[in-house]
């Protein structure tokens, strides 16, 4: 399978301070890229800085620029003169807003702002969209494999104002391309990756960062029985690169997961690698999960998926892009152990580090 030939070309990622955004830069710079990242604003130095840092040996510098999903004007200046455009940046709430357009909006305004200023630059060729199968999902579970060709029903009651976003943005910028006059015309890709884990650089973290910590903080003294479909940032950063070289990549969509696990899985995975840590090992009874869902709505949006796993056909990942996923437990351990190394988990007395490379 070939890939579209440039030399050194201009590519834009937007959030590039983000958990898998960062991903998407560093495996760019890695490439040979030229990147300009956005960040939404270079006043915290802390979540900016390390990201000249993710590629030290990089053939070309990382270049950094401010732009605001909400402020629409800022878009021109950051995709001008770029060839391909990574567009990573959307809200990710850590729990249910009380007003769901405070995720929608942005989220949908923001996408849209990229692609308008994309089209109007005249050089861009590409565009991969960061998705998610929250863009795909049933959340009352399945008994066949979900596609790239199923969306979430958007009447489902359960369905959250994050799924909702990631839907409606996905849509609106197929919508956008399809409507393009000739003469601005670009391609379209789209990233679907399930329930990210894998190592955090340098801070950026994400909501599977909150599940994980939450775990072995005891936040969670007894573990829900829900299912998490598992794919690794590393393989989400990878597919994008495949997305933006490709050829048949270019108007489809591309689930990214490996497999689906259950908390209590997850929670063993852990504790069989670091033994001195003691999450919880009890899983909440269904029955508790239900009589909690009347009053918490983050719970009743999940209460659904109890005992039905959500299964996604990854063949696409596989066969198109060539992609061989990284196993939940690689993931996992590697995640946990950046956590550790970060600082954001205490080290215990009988922790040794993480192994050699």
């Amino acid at each position: 399978m070939s890939e579209i030939e440039n030399a050194d070309p201009l590519v834009l990622v937007t959030g590039a301070s983000g958990y898998v955004a960062s991903h998407v830069v560093k495996v760019l710079l890695e490439k040979g890229y030229r990147v300009r990242g956005t960040v939404r604003s270079f006043m915290n130095a802390e979540r900016v800085n390390h990201l000249y840092d993710l590629c030290p040996d990089s053939k070309h510098k990382l270049e950094l620029v401010e732009a605001d999903l909400t402020k629409d004007d800022t878009w021109p200046r950051a995709v001008v003169g770029c060839e391909y455009v990574h567009h990573v940046a959307s809200p990710l709430p850590l729990e249910e807003p009380k007003n769901e357009d405070d995720v929608i909006v942005p989220a949908v305004q923001g996408t849209l702002g990229v692609l308008k200023a994309s089209a109007k630059t005249g050089t861009v060729r590409r565009v991969v969209l960061t998705s998610s199968c929250a863009a795909i999902a049933n959340m009352g579970g399945n008994k066949e494999p979900m596609k790239e060709k199923d969306w979430t029903n958007l009447d489902d009651p359960g369905l959250s104002a994050y799924s909702k976003s990631k839907h409606l943005a996905e849509k609106a910028a197929w919508d956008f391309v399809t409507e393009l006059p000739a003469n601005e015309k670009f391609e379209l890709a789209v990233v679907n990756p399930n329930f990210v884990v894998g190592p955090i650089l340098h801070g950026a973290t994400g909501m599977s960062f909150e599940v994980i910590k939450s775990i072995f903080t005891r936040e969670m003294p007894m573990l829900p029985h829900f299912s998490i479909g598992i794919c690794d940032v590393r393989d989400v950063a990878l597919a994008h690169l495949k997305c933006m070289t490709f050829p048949e990549a270019a108007g489809n969509r591309h689930i990214i997961t490996h497999s689906a696990l259950w908390m209590i899985d997850i929670a063993k995975i852990l504790t069989a690698e670091f033994a001195s840590y003691n999450p919880p090992s009890v899983t909440v009874p269904n029955w508790v999960i239900w009589i909690v869902s009347w009053f918490n709505h983050s719970m009743a949006l999940r209460y659904k998926s109890l005992t039905r796993p959500l299964v996604y056909d990854n063949s696409r990942m596989k066969t198109v892009l060539q992609i061989d996923p990284i196993p939940p437990e690689k993931s996992l351990i590697d995640m946990f152990y950046s956590m550790i190394e970060g600082g954001y988990v205490p080290k215990t007395d009988k922790y040794k580090g993480p192994p050699p490379a």
